[in-house]
C-alpha cells in the first residue's frame, strides 16, 4: 500500500507524545490523553518530507477526565493552516468485521521510531466495551506491539487504506499483544461533524476506492473543475442541491457525494459523478492562444540633448498591426502628461471589445519609475496602474535574440496554472551564476525581490533575471531598501513581507493574467495606506501580443528607443 501522507506525529515541548490523523484540511483527530490539559501541540506530516512542523490547538474534545479506562479520549485539533494533503478516508459502519477478519494496519511514533513503524492487528469481535471500544489483537504474535507513542494512531483497512477507528491504549502487560480502538462511529458521538465525512454502506469499497483515486490525480494534476457544476451534472432530480456555499475542493464535493447521499439513486450519481470527472482527467487539455490584448507601447529613452529631455514613441497594437500614434523630445516635467494624452489618443486604434495593456518600455536605470502613479487625466487623480493593467520592460529585451527566447518561454507559460515564485531575498541570495540557471529552466516564471532593483546587495540578481530573461519580475519600490545593506531577511524585513504575500496571491493565478491581477492590487493599495502591494512593480513581457508582420524594425530604425 503506498504511504498516506495524512498521517500525524503529535508532539508536546518538543517531544513525541502519539499519532494522528488529518481528516480535513486543518483538522487532525487524536486522543485527549495524547495533548493532555492546556497544551500547545506541534503537528508533523512525516510522510511528507520537507514540511514543517504545523502548531496547532485543541478545539473539541470528548469529556475524557483522566483515567485509562475513562470514556470520551477524543480531541479534535485546529492546525494553523491548511495542509496540501489528501484527508484519511474514512470506512462506512462495520467495515472492521468480516469473515475471514480483516488485516488492519496501524502506523504510531513509539520511542525509537520518530519517522513511525507500522503494527498489523485484527479485530477481536463486534463487540463493543462499555459501549465505547473495540478490542484489537495482534495478527501475528511475533509483530510490532502497541506501545506508547501508537496513542491517537488511526486504524486503517490493509486493503482499502480506509480508516476505521483511531488507537486509545494497549495491554498494561508486556507479552500480551493486544489493545482497545475507539471506531469512527463512536468517534463521531463525541464530535458530531465527523459524521459527514463517514460515507454510507450504499457505496461499494470499488466505487469509494476508485472515485479517491481519481480526486487525488485531479489533485496533483492541477485540473481545471468546478466542484458545483461537476456535481449538479451528476445529480439525480431528487438529490439534496449543493451548498449555499459551494464545495471548498472537490474533495469536499466527493466527500458529499459518498457521504450525504442514500437511497437507491445514490449508486448511480456516485457513477455519473466519477465518470464525469474521469473523462475530464483524460479530456487532451488544449494550449490558451496568447492572451487578446490589444496594448498601447509607451517607449521612452534618454534623448542625448540633455539630462532632462527624455526621447517618446507612442504606439497602439491592433489585430497584430502596429499603428504608430506620435512622437517627440519631452521634458521630463511635462512628460507625464504629454505621455497621458498619447495614451489617449492611441486607445482610438485599439480593437473594440479587446483588453487594454499600456506597456512602458524604459531604460534599465528608470525601471523603478513610478509611471503607474501618474495621474489618468487633466481632471481625474486616479493613478494609470488603478485604471488600466500597465506594466514595463526592459529596452535592451527588445532585441530579435531576447524576443524569440522569451516567446517559445511563453508558449510553456500557457500551461501555468498558477505563477510559480521565485524568491530573491535580502538575506544570502544565491550567488548570480546560480539564479541565471534557475531562471532559464523550463519551470521558470517569475522572479520576487524583497529589494528596488537599485539595492546594492541584488542589482546584480535583477540584472541577471533581466538577460536570463525572466518572463516575469515583480518587485516593490517601497520594499527593504536604502539604510537596510545588512539586512539578514528575518520576520522583520519588509521585503520577506512583501514576498510572503506576492506568493499567496499569485500561485493560483496563470502568468497571461498577472496584469489584470496586479491591476486588482494596485485598486487596493489606492485605496487603504498600508496595504502590502502598494508600490508594486510588474516587469512583464509577451512578445506575441507585439508581433508586427510590417516590419516594426524598418520603421523605428532611426529611433534611440529601438
Amino acid at each position: 500500500m503506498n504511504s498516506a501522507e495524512w498521517h500525524a506525529r503529535i508532539e508536546l515541548r518538543g517531544r513525541v507524545a502519539g499519532a494522528g490523523f488529518l481528516v480535513a484540511p486543518r483538522t487532525v483527530l487524536t486522543c485527549a490523553h495524547v495533548v493532555g490539559d492546556g497544551e500547545e501541540p506541534v503537528v508533523s506530516f512525516t510522510e511528507l518530507p520537507g514540511t514543517p512542523p504545523v502548531p496547532a490547538r485543541v478545539v473539541a474534545h470528548g469529556g475524557w477526565s483522566g483515567g485509562a479506562a475513562d470514556p470520551g479520549d477524543l480531541a479534535v485539533l485546529e492546525l494553523d493552516r491548511e495542509m496540501p494533503i489528501a484527508p484519511a478516508a474514512l470506512a462506512p459502519v462495520d467495515a472492521a468485521h468480516g469473515t475471514p477478519p480483516r488485516k488492519l494496519v496501524v502506523h504510531g511514533y513509539p520511542a525509537g521510531f520518530d519517522e513511525g513503524t507500522l503494527a498489523e492487528y485484527r479485530v477481536t469481535a463486534p463487540q463493543l466495551i462499555r459501549r465505547e471500544w473495540l478490542q484489537l489483537e495482534a495478527w501475528h504474535t511475533g509483530g510490532q506491539p502497541l506501545a506508547p507513542g501508537f496513542s491517537g494512531a488511526a486504524v486503517r483497512l490493509a486493503d482499502t487504506g480506509e480508516v476505521i477507528g483511531m488507537v486509545t491504549s494497549a495491554a498494561g502487560a508486556r507479552d500480551v499483544r493486544t489493545g482497545r480502538m475507539m471506531p469512527i462511529e463512536v468517534m463521531a458521538r463525541y464530535w458530531p461533524a465527523l459524521r459527514s465525512l463517514v460515507p454510507t454502506s450504499d457505496h461499494t469499497t470499488a466505487d469509494r476506492a476508485r472515485l479517491r483515486a481519481l480526486v487525488e490525480k485531479a489533485a496533483r494534476t492541477g485540473v481545471d473543475c468546478d466542484p458545483v457544476r461537476l456535481y449538479r451534472a451528476a445529480a439525480d432530480p431528487f438529490d439534496p442541491p449543493a451548498p449555499e456555499e459551494g464545495f471548498a475542493s472537490l474533495w469536499s464535493a466527493a466527500l458529499f457525494v459518498l457521504c450525504e447521499l442514500d437511497g437507491p439513486g445514490a449508486a448511480r450519481t456516485v457513477a455519473r459523478f466519477t465518470d464525469r470527472l474521469e473523462a475530464l482527467l483524460h479530456t487532451p487539455a488544449l494550449t490558451p492562444a496568447a492572451p487578446d490584448w490589444s496594448p498601447i507601447l509607451v517607449e521612452l529613452g534618454h534623448s542625448g540633448a540633455g539630462d532632462g529631455l527624455v526621447r517618446v514613441e507612442v504606439s497602439a497594437y491592433s489585430e497584430g498591426r502596429r499603428h504608430p500614434v506620435d512622437s517627440g523630445t519631452v521634458e521630463q516635467p511635462a512628460l507625464s502628461a504629454y505621455v497621458r494624452d498619447r495614451i489617449e489618443t492611441a486607445f482610438r486604434y485599439l480593437t473594440p471589445g479587446a483588453d487594454e495593456l499600456v506597456a512602458f518600455a524604459l531604460p534599465r536605470d528608470w525601471l523603478d519609475w513610478p509611471v503607474d502613479r501618474w495621474e489618468s487625466a487633466p481632471d481625474d487623480a486616479t493613478p494609470l496602474g488603478c485604471l488600466y493593467p500597465l506594466v514595463v520592460t526592459d529596452h535592451v529585451r527588445r532585441k530579435a535574440s531576447t524576443r524569440h527566447v522569451l516567446t517559445r518561454t511563453w508558449k510553456r507559460l500557457d500551461a501555468f496554472p498558477g505563477a510559480r515564485l521565485h524568491r530573491v531575498e535580502c538575506g544570502g541570495p544565491e550567488e548570480p551564476g546560480r539564479l541565471r540557471m534557475r531562471m532559464r529552466r523550463p519551470d521558470a516564471c517569475l522572479a520576487g525581490f524583497g529589494t528596488a532593483p537599485a539595492a546594492s546587495r541584488t542589482r546584480p540578481h535583477f540584472d541577471v533575471s533581466l538577460t536570463a530573461p525572466a518572463p516575469v519580475i515583480v518587485w516593490s519600490r517601497g520594499g527593504c531598501g536604502s539604510g537596510q545593506e545588512e539586512c539578514a531577511g528575518t520576520d522583520g524585513c519588509t521585503g520577506k513581507a512583501f514576498l510572503d504575500a506576492l506568493d499567496a496571491c499569485v500561485a493560483a493565478v496563470p502568468p497571461a493574467e498577472l496584469p489584470r491581477h496586479i491591476l486588482a492590487l494596485r485598486e487596493e493599495a489606492h485605496a487603504e495606506e498600508d496595504h502590502w502591494a502598494r508600490g508594486i512593480q510588474l516587469l512583464w513581457d509577451d512578445p506575441r501580443i507585439f508581433t508586427d508582420p510590417h516590419a516594426v524594425a524598418a520603421a523605428h530604425a532611426g529611433s534611440p528607443v529601438a
